[in-house]
């Protein structure tokens, strides 16, 4: 073989090694890649971070919120920060659907994009904003730190008007459950693994008086029965009280594997609760994240990537909001 031929061959060679390297190690399909804004805005995580914190230590709600934004914002066929945006004269917010009740501390995501806008203006999407503190929430609350891809643009559009086809409600069968997780390329033990974010929080008794009255639900445990009657000691509550149950009376504030525990003793609050420890395709699991808190992390780390990864806005598609609860306007 010639030396030019052998040169050209090498440096071919050589090329194609680093091109398959360089795909490898950052981009996915999606066409996310981990640390997107090393370049552009090499603070952002820094800054989400500290500010999720800062906002932790001052109101411990906040974190609940970041991670239930995860599942009200991905899981409506793109994850593209549409949950955010505030009603307009022609379309109605996500925010204000049935689906959204509880939702709050959207305010606070706009500090956080403020303190992004003065290091990077125009840079770091809605999209990133709501994912990352999502993440960070889920470190706050004693949960992994699960390592998250970036790069995704905003949407310009609410999806009001089809968010019950994507959201299951707490009322609805294991099957509707797991079909919904199941488009979305979660499986059977990620759906088991997600639905343990009930192990923090609160519910509000609207989302639970039917299990109360006019006769209380037999399969409840006796003792629980009468702390959730004296949460909730009206049939018909008033949606804007204060009136709520804790999840997880043991440990409120801490996400862990408590709630499988709590559901196997039937004291879980919602019916979905009841069917995930009882249904024969899920129970086996809920026994697993009851025995191991290691399991339960491994499973919904995975099952957090999936859903943060569905369907994303990126490259040119979508926009970068300068605010996260209006689209920009184009003149």
């Amino acid at each position: 073989m010639a030396p030019k031929t052998l040169i050209f061959f090498a440096l071919f060679s050589l090329l194609a090694i680093v091109a398959l390297a360089d795909t490898e190690s950052t981009e996915s399909d999606s066409g996310l890649m981990l640390n997107f804004y090393k370049d552009t805005c090499p603070q952002a995580e820094d800054i989400i971070r500290e500010q999720v914190g800062l906002l932790y230590k001052r109101h411990k709600n906040t974190a609940f919120s970041w991670l239930r934004n995860i599942f009200h914002d991905c899981a409506v066929e793109s994850c593209d920060a549409s949950l955010l945006l505030d009603s307009t004269r022609r379309s109605l917010s996500e925010k204000e659907t049935d689906r959204s009740f509880g939702l709050r501390n959207f305010r606070y995501l706009e500090t956080i994009k403020e303190a992004l806008e003065r290091e990077c203006p125009g840079v770091v999407s809605c999209a990133d904003l709501l994912v990352l503190s999502g993440r960070d929430g889920i470190v706050a609350l004693g949960g992994p730190y699960i390592p998250l891809k970036t790069g995704r643009r905003d949407g310009r559009k609410s999806r009001a008007e089809i968010l019950e086809q994507y959201l299951p409600d707490h009322n609805e069968s294991m099957s509707v459950v797991l079909e919904r997780f199941k488009n979305m390329g979660i499986d059977t033990p990620g759906v088991v693994a997600l639905l343990g974010s009930h192990s923090v929080g609160r519910t509000h008794c609207v989302k639970l008086v039917h299990r109360l009255y006019p006769a209380v639900d037999p399969v409840l445990d006796p003792g629980h029965v009468e702390h959730m009657l004296h949460k909730c000691p009206d049939a018909i509550p008033d949606p804007k009280a204060v009136q709520y149950v804790r999840n997880d009376r043991g440990t409120p504030m801490k996400l862990d594997n408590n709630y499988y525990r709590n559901i196997l003793d039937n004291k879980g609050l919602l019916i979905v609760d009841h069917q995930l420890a009882n249904d024969k395709r899920t129970k086996p699991f809920v026994k697993k994240m009851a025995k191991s808190q290691d399991y339960f992390f491994k499973h919904f780390g995975r099952a957090i990537t999936i859903l943060t990864e569905n369907n994303p806005l990126t490259g040119t598609q979508g926009e970068i909001r300068k605010q996260c609860n209006v689209a920009n306007k184009h003149h």
